[in-house]
């Protein structure tokens, strides 16, 4: 559990400032728990240049709570959490010197957002609260009130922990719960998983990572691997500490996101690479005569593909509808196997481009016209997706041809243009499997949008 917080002081000489408002979110890393917000008697002068920044001034403070009225609700908020905030040491130092003050020795786990931020977004030519939430399309209201930065912490956090692929924070959380005994119980692990798409990672004690998965329904797929009967499924019974999860929305980022981190994190019960579906491929070569033909094969990795199938029928009837479409020669896609078969279907449509009708210059622009419709290379476009939530969208960005990674955005937020798009996305590495995932998924979901750039 973490603690997000906020504070505004007096400001002043240092270690001597004064606490105007404060305001504590509990996150459980998913959503937030409960919430504490107050004014506070800081019983000292608020500086000038505070109450231009702010807008709080010492009138507003006169019958707000002293700091001692507000101490054990803080106290309440923080236990056993790990302290989040940017710029975490200030908050952390006016908290521990207001409640030394009371003769209390507040200690707690503390977690930076900038330091988080440098580490996970090197690109961002900022690091300020401010920067980083415009540069990341995070909606934000009442800048340099508790309340509204401590709010814009909470989502500039959440979009931390997405980034981070190797799942440091989670880690360095459990083992913070080892050691404050807050030992999950086994039974109750389920009871807390969501019965929603995303991808979930079965932990051992240690913190480490042991299993990676992904489903449309985490609680059930979870609940399989506690009842399941097979070796690997007693083995992940008896080592298993606790599950952590994140909700994705969308089918196809929980595919591409458990793929990517199975390679990053390599947890020992994922050490069998799930093999691709796509079995079966069109390529398209030149004949002596210099007419391209689409040539539907087993897939070939060292080849380039146009696109790729699951079955040999499902590819047969790509090419049928292909040729229809384009007006391609039957026999050049492989469909009939000779000129008179070829002659008596196609000619027409084609042209006569198996008789030698018309010039394989022509033709061949029939046949680049679909590989230039029909897959990604040198496009860039950005597909959208259900989100998390009802208020927000998830979308991947594919540029220049090659799958660039996912993210999550607030339907207020419109994502109109591509260096926008760039700043808020979820880095994640292209190959032929993502390629195929992306592609099928588009097939499958014909509904989706896809924004051109």
């Amino acid at each position: 559990m973490y603690a997000i917080l906020d504070i505004e002081t007096t400001g002043g000489q240092f270690n001597e400032e004064g606490i105007t408002e404060i305001a504590i979110y509990k996150f459980d890393g998913h959503e937030i728990v409960d919430q504490f917000i107050s004014l506070v008697n800081p019983e000292i002068p608020i500086q000038p240049f505070v109450v231009k920044l702010t807008g709080i001034n010492n009138a507003m403070l006169r019958s707000a709570p002293k700091f001692f009225e507000i101490a054990k609700r803080i106290i309440e908020m923080t236990n056993d959490c790990v302290l989040v905030a940017h710029n975490a040491d200030f908050d952390y130092r006016i908290l521990r010197t207001e409640f030394r003050r009371l003769g209390y020795d507040f200690n707690v786990k503390t977690l930076c957002t900038v330091e988080l931020s440098k580490k996970l977004l090197p690109e961002q030519p900022s690091h300020s609260l401010g920067k980083l939430v415009r540069a990341l399309g995070i909606p934000m209201a009442d800048r340099h009130r508790a309340s509204g930065d401590a709010m814009a912490t909470v989502k500039l956090f959440k979009m931390l922990l997405d980034k981070d692929l190797n799942k440091e924070i989670v880690k360095e959380l459990i083992k913070f719960e080892i050691q404050k005994g807050i030992s999950p119980k086994l039974m109750d692990i389920v009871e807390s998983l969501p019965s929603k798409t995303g991808v979930y990672y079965i932990h051992r004690e240690d913190g480490s990572l042991m299993f990676i998965g992904k489903s449309r329904n985490i609680k059930k797929r979870v609940n399989q691997h506690f009842t399941g009967i097979t070796k690997s499924a007693k083995k992940i019974q008896n080592e298993v500490f606790t599950v952590t999860y994140e909700e994705t929305g969308s089918e196809l980022i929980a595919l591409l996101k458990e793929s990517e981190e199975i390679k990053i994190n390599r947890p020992i019960f994922n050490r069998m690479s799930p093999k691709s579906n796509f079995n079966w491929a069109i390529y398209a070569e030149k004949d002596t005569n210099g007419y391209l033909n689409l040539k539907l094969q087993k897939a070939d990795g060292r080849k380039k593909e146009i696109k790729s199938y699951i079955s040999l029928q499902e590819g047969k009837n790509a090419l049928f509808r292909i040729s229809s479409h384009y007006h391609l020669c039957q026999k050049l896609t492989g469909l009939y196997e000779t000129k008179s078969h070829c002659f008596q279907h196609t000619i027409n449509e084609c042209d006569g481009a198996c008789v030698g009708k018309i010039a394989p210059l022509e033709y061949n622009e029939r046949v680049h016209t679909f590989i230039e419709k029909n897959i990604f290379e040198n496009k860039t476009l950005a597909i959208l997706d259900k989100g998390r939530t009802v208020t927000e969208r998830s979308v991947i960005l594919v540029e220049n041809g090659v799958y660039k990674g996912y993210a999550f955005f607030d339907l207020n937020y419109q994502i109109n243009t591509l260096e926008i798009l760039r700043n808020i996305i979820i880095p994640m590495q292209s190959n032929r499997d993502t390629r195929n995932s992306i592609q099928a998924y588009l097939r499958k979901n014909k509904y989706l949008k896809v924004i051109n750039f």
